[in-house]
């Protein structure tokens, strides 16, 4: 039997609340293998960004705290670590909403994310060249305010941002939200590329379940706080039922059948 890669961040059972009183997530499981993109499906408000910042343990900052269950990362307790304390560990997540400063240069965005783990100048330009050749619309722009910028520009900063403080897990919030649809495809390539060549971990939210299972490995479904379907991209994808249910279709409960795991 071929071994399964190790699980690089595992989500046991976790439930979160909203100022001790609203609740969002009503138990999820997951594990990220090393290497893999998984795909975290949903639709709006069905709990994916409050679980990224659980992940990432951002939950405190807005009001927010984890319930119940457990979320390790390389081992380590999530929330027994700050966030910057976990970006140095190399868990470094890309909100929803293109946050850019947009002041500074698309460069000067750039840079801000190598200072976190104190790199060289040599190991900062290293990275800005690695960033220019996935992002080269970037390259053009590097001495362009990220404010002026389109916005498929401005999440190519984000993201590019994000790489420069050299993750071992990278999670992304929507990263196609807004974007057309051209765009949306160079970013999933270029995070593609990454994956493959460097074995670059992705955590990927995502409404957009097709350009999601076409780049993933896997792919879990929450819906209402829970995660309720898990599997493989292509067999999901393949799936009638799963396209019945990004079309409107009715909830699946825990105890469909549609809601038992698919082998991965």
């Amino acid at each position: 039997m071929t071994k399964l890669p190790e699980a690089l961040l595992s989500v046991r059972n976790v439930s979160a609340a909203y100022g001790g009183a609203v609740a969002a997530l009503h138990g999820v499981d997951l594990d990220l293998r090393r290497g893999e993109i998984l795909a975290l499906l949903g639709s709006n408000g069905a709990g994916k960004t409050t679980l990224l910042k659980a992940v990432s343990n951002l939950l405190p900052a807005e009001r927010g705290a984890l319930t119940g269950g457990e979320i390790r990362f390389e081992g380590r307790d999530v929330a027994e670590s700050s966030p910057a304390d976990l970006v140095r560990a190399g868990l470094v997540q890309v909100l929803e909403g293109r946050h850019c400063f947009r002041s500074l240069t698309v460069e000067e965005n750039l840079l801000t994310g190598a200072l976190g783990r104190s790199s060289s100048r040599a190991e900062a330009k290293a990275d800005l060249e690695k960033v220019y050749d996935l992002f080269p619309w970037l390259a053009q722009k590097r001495r362009t305010a990220a404010g002026l910028t389109s916005g498929g520009e401005q999440q190519m900063t984000a993201i590019g941002r994000g790489l420069m403080s050299r993750p071992r897990l990278f999670v992304l919030d929507e990263p196609s939200m807004g974007l057309a649809p051209l765009v949306v495809r160079e970013i999933f390539e270029a995070l593609k590329r990454i994956n493959a060549a460097e074995g670059l971990s992705l955590l990927v939210a995502e409404q957009n379940s097709a350009i999601a299972l076409k780049y993933a490995h896997r792919a879990v479904v929450v819906e209402n706080g829970r995660s309720v379907l898990t599997g493989s991209a292509a067999e999901l994808a393949a799936r009638d039922d799963i396209k019945s249910f990004y079309l409107g279709g009715a909830d699946l409960p825990a105890s469909s059948p549609q809601a038992k795991e698919v082998a991965a």
